[in-house]
């Protein structure tokens, strides 16, 4: 007995699971975007971008933020209204020898120490310059600017550091992760000669080296009075350490109005300097001049990475986050192939970012979420939205509603998640610090589609005096709402107009039998019936049936 009870509740259980399979499992269909499938259905991106790195396939993140030389580019971050960029290398190019400065004012030449970090290890954008430490007769090179890891020349007259060119405010900036820092270690040098007014023989450098786990900065002879017959030297070193193994930006800027440098690094000022005639605010300021044949040298004597060397014909302020502050894609309209398709429920993966960088300078992506929840602990997210109608301008004329991945998203009655065509779309949101941002692997989007009745069964003709007869049996559709009836000359073609009820095809309503009256004595006719569940929504043709109305003989 005991045994005939277990048996009786797993029969029940299982006729439940049966059950609940045919509710919610059958008919349903899945539209994949993403991982396999790629993001071709996506149609705009705005902040966003497809990210290689992080899974099998790409993902949708977050752009780096990135200062362009023409507005919004690969970085997505526009260009400062008050910053004039001179110089912009992103290392982004993915090999040395095709490193390139964005604005096109000069020419970048990388030796065999140099190579190209993968994204997992940049700052920003896809790449960064890996320096691997000079030996001592490239060190001596790079002092005299005529060789280097990576040597950058001005290409024409429009290039901030060209020939024998006075200026006024510049900012340059990079960010900077050190493997190690050895004192004399050498990241940054530049030099060209000249002859000022009175004739007098002027070696010009600007320098950047390690000096006791800090940056030292010196500007020899780079400031010259307005008459040019004084040259002034500026040196100042950073009051903060540079930790090997951690990202740290390095700005230096000039104001050319008031004669201020100043040298901030990760946003905080580290030395203020006046290139004034006193030494301090007021006074004759002294003004960059660029001579001739000068070479910019970068990692002459340094192992570790680089990442977005910038110059700005301006005085500018630091732009310290990973991330922008936001960023959101759409996808184009999505067909379901059926009006009044029902969507079911959006699932989507993705996850976020663990950590801004480890030891080893990489982004660690965390681990990716199953589905739902896309709101993290840091105040990353992302929010979805979705339009759906049956009408391909939903784009112009529909209401985006957001939704929750992985829950149903409406009533069967819900006309808002309801159509042939649907669109998708994400709003991304970084951590508050700006230094993580989440991912998007992949959307599924779950729909039933609202197929129409099936055919009626066992149609019949019967021939009458200037009509026929028909009949059939109901279509097996619970929605059924009627029938419309096919008639033509030619078998297959139902372009019939001589009946008194109309031309093909012919609603009939929900009768099941019909006269149609009107056709011509001795002509054969072809008939077949579809059943549809609302108008302009019809199922597929019965069997096709013919007959030959004829004149009776009383």
């Amino acid at each position: 007995m005991k045994n005939k009870t277990h048996l009786l509740s797993l029969l029940v259980y299982l006729s439940s699971l049966f059950s609940n399979s045919l509710l919610y499992g059958l008919g349903e269909k899945t539209l994949s975007i993403g991982a396999a499938s790629g993001w071709g259905a996506v149609e705009s991106l705005e902040g966003v971008t497809a990210v290689q790195s992080v899974r099998p396939y790409a993902v949708l993140a977050l752009s780096s933020i990135r200062r362009t030389a023409e507005g919004p580019g690969a970085g997505g971050s526009p260009q400062r209204e008050n910053g004039v960029l001179d110089m912009a290398l992103s290392f982004d190019e993915g090999l040395p020898e095709r490193f390139a400065d964005q604005t096109g004012h000069y020419t970048v030449s990388a030796d065999a120490s140099v190579s190209a970090a993968a994204q997992r290890w940049a700052r920003a954008g896809t790449g960064a310059a890996h320096f691997a430490g000079a030996g001592t007769a490239d060190a001596q090179r790079g002092l005299r600017g005529d060789a280097g890891p990576l040597v950058i020349t001005p290409r024409d007259d429009q290039a901030l550091f060209s020939r024998n060119r006075g200026f006024g405010d510049f900012t340059l900036e990079f960010w900077l992760y050190p493997m190690h820092l050895e004192n004399g270690g050498q990241i940054l040098f530049w030099s060209s000669t000249r002859m000022s007014v009175q004739g007098k023989h002027i070696t010009e450098r600007i320098q950047c080296v390690a000096a006791k786990d800090r940056l030292q900065w010196t500007f020899l002879d780079f400031f010259s009075a307005p008459d040019d017959s004084r040259q002034l030297t500026v040196s100042f070193t950073g009051l903060s350490p540079v930790t090997p193994k951690t990202w740290s930006h390095h700005l230096v800027r000039f104001d050319s109005r008031r004669g201020f440098l100043e040298y901030l690094v990760d946003g905080k000022g580290e030395s203020i300097s006046y290139t004034t005639s006193s030494g301090r605010e007021g006074g004759e300021v002294f003004t960059p001049k660029a001579g001739d044949g000068g070479r910019l040298v970068l990692g002459g004597r340094y192992t570790g990475l680089m990442d977005e060397f910038r110059i700005f014909g301006s005085f500018i302020d630091p732009e310290l986050e990973r991330y922008r502050r936001g960023g959101r894609f759409e996808t184009r309209l999505l067909d379901l192939g059926e009006s009044n398709s029902r969507i079911v429920r959006i699932d989507a993966f993705g996850g976020r970012i663990a950590v801004a960088g480890d030891r080893q300078g990489r982004r660690a992506w965390g681990p990716e979420l199953p589905n739902g929840n896309f709101s993290f602990t840091d105040d990353s997210a992302v929010q979805f939205f979705i339009r759906a109608g049956d009408s391909p301008y939903i784009r112009i004329d529909g209401e985006w509603q957001t939704f929750k991945p992985g829950m149903e998203l409406s009533a069967e009655a819900d006309s808002r998640f309801r159509g042939r065509y649907v669109q998708v779309a994400a709003e991304f949101y970084p951590s508050g610090d700006g230094e993580m941002t989440p991912y998007l692997d992949e959307l599924r989007i779950i729909y039933i589609p609202d197929d129409p009745p099936a055919p009626p069964a066992l149609l019949t003709a019967a021939a009458r005096d200037g009509g026929v007869e028909l009949s059939w049996k109901s279509s097996s559709g619970k929605d059924t709402a009627g029938y419309l009836v096919y008639y033509g000359t030619a078998k297959g073609e139902f372009f019939g107009n001589d009946a008194i009820l109309g031309v093909s095809p012919i609603d009939v309503g929900r009768r099941t039998t019909v006269r149609i009256d009107g056709l011509k004595n001795g002509v054969l006719y072809y008939f077949a019936v579809a059943a549809y569940d609302r108008p302009h929504h019809g199922g597929e043709f019965s069997r096709e049936v013919t007959a030959r109305p004829l004149r009776m003989i009383e």
